[in-house]
């Protein structure tokens, strides 16, 4: 493992400051109060990250007081105070109690999606409070991630076709021999600062440790076996000082800058 290579330390972020905010966002009133001091999408990304590792962490705990929540709220508790009570985003502890009062979880998000379904307008008044103050897991937060996924692609595919460089996206990949696909193969490898990559992957979350970490076993490093290195970018940022396996380049949004080599008589005989 080594330091990664990357594009200019000056757009990365420093562990000690990255550290610093994670602890501040502790909850969707840290990302509005934050927000005139650090860009939106580093913010929601970030709290987003830290929200979704908790509840992994804590889902099985939380569920086993399914039954206790279910008659907290029968005696006049709220969705949103048992939420503050259990530390537990507002839609998940909803969905505790439906499925505990006999809903199933295609009834729950049916009802989390039109809350005026629900029979009862006191319940659907709260449950329309959970979606609100819920910046995780709100069918907005969905909506979101996936426009934050495509704002990544379109800025990988304004890089490439900025310099002529041609590509197969994961689409055009779709039903061939590979059994991982990045987001874009190169039908010619070129030179990056210096190192031959072959692929580079979008990534619209935050470069973090444990991000990055997850994203190495379960994506990069399989790359390179497949194709030989590459590059991901981290189009909200990443932190300055990643551990690289071999092979595996990173940046963040910085990357527009950089000028790709091609490799003359590459791919002649």
């Amino acid at each position: 493992m080594r330091t990664c290579a990357r594009t200019s330390a000056s757009d990365t972020v420093k562990y000690d400051e990255y550290k610093e905010l994670y602890n501040a966002l502790k909850g969707p009133e840290d990302v509005e109060r934050l927000s005139n001091t650090y860009d939106d999408r580093l913010l929601d990304t970030l709290f987003t990250q830290k929200t979704s590792r908790e509840v992994k962490k804590r889902f099985y705990v939380v569920k086993q007081n399914s039954a206790r929540m279910l008659k907290e709220w029968a005696r006049g508790k709220s969705i949103m105070e048992l939420s503050q009570k259990y530390r537990f985003p507002p839609i998940l502890t909803a969905m505790f109690i439906f499925l505990e009062d006999g809903a199933n979880k295609k009834e729950f998000w049916g009802y989390v999606n039109d809350p005026s379904t629900l029979k009862n307008k006191e319940t659907a008044e709260e449950l329309r409070e959970a979606i609100e103050k819920d910046i995780v897991y709100a069918p907005d937060a969905n909506i979101r991630q996936r426009e934050r996924g495509l704002w990544g692609e379109d800025l990988l595919h304004q890089w490439l076709d900025g310099q002529g460089i041609t590509y197969r996206t994961e689409n055009d990949l779709r039903g061939t021999e590979f059994t991982k696909t990045p987001d874009a193969l190169l039908d010619e490898p070129v030179m990056y600062k210096g190192h031959k990559i072959y692929w580079v992957e979008s990534k619209a979350s935050f470069g973090d440790n444990t991000e990055f970490r997850f994203n190495s076993r379960k994506q990069l490093v399989p790359y390179t076996k497949l194709f030989g290195p590459g590059l991901v970018v981290y189009w909200v940022g990443c932190l300055d000082d990643l551990e690289c396996p071999e092979d595996v380049y990173v940046s963040d949004i910085s990357v527009m800058k950089v000028d790709l080599e091609k490799i003359d008589g590459e791919g002649q005989e």
